[in-house]
């Protein structure tokens, strides 16, 4: 079984790297390809996408990592029809906000929906949502241990100035230090 882990990666952290170890284990996928959305089309994002691409592949080393271009899950999947009957990785936050995806049917029509759950996220949420779906056999969830960190706060943190190397991996913190990356002196953003 092949899995998409897809995402900003706007840093990767150690969150994400935890989610697709634990997803790899608990669900038994072979191969999973990780995509660094170019332009995301729920959220804004100004690390240019070469950068965060380099940052997601030192995050993963091992894995395969593509940029995607498309703005919309549903968009990537119909470009690349290969991918359909995959599962497709996401946390409990991105799937109750799932009936605002955009085509989230046609989504679960043609990948698998994998979800980390973590103690204390509100299980009704996740309960609603599926409740609203036409396949909700097309769901499953996992549990995944609670980490500290967000990229949203890693940026803030780092726009200070603050030391946050162990919330991401070794590599990706060199990365984030040799170029002067999220506020440390790094000019080159979009």
């Amino acid at each position: 079984m092949n899995g998409l882990f897809g995402g900003a990666f706007d840093p990767p952290h150690n969150g994400h790297v935890e989610l697709l170890r634990t997803a790899r284990e608990a669900l038994g996928l072979d191969r999973t390809l990780v995509l660094v959305a170019a332009a995301p089309g729920h959220k804004r994002v100004e690390t240019a996408p070469a950068i965060r691409l380099e940052l997601t592949q030192a995050a993963f080393p091992g894995e395969t990592v593509r940029l995607d271009e498309q703005p919309r899950t549903i968009d990537m999947l119909r470009a690349h029809p290969e991918r359909e009957g995959s599962v497709f990785l996401l946390g409990a936050d991105e799937f109750a906000d799932l009936p605002r995806w955009k085509e989230p049917e046609e989504l679960l029509r043609r990948v698998c929906l994998a979800v980390a759950t973590r103690p204390g996220y509100p299980r009704p949420r996740l309960d609603a949502v599926l409740a609203e779906l036409s396949a909700p056999e097309r769901v499953s969830f996992f549990d995944l241990e609670p980490m500290p960190i967000a990229s949203r706060e890693l940026r803030v943190r780092l726009d200070r100035g603050e030391d946050v190397h162990e919330f991401v991996p070794a590599a990706v913190w060199a990365i984030i230090e040799r170029s002067g990356l999220y506020g440390r002196g790094y000019t080159e953003r979009g």
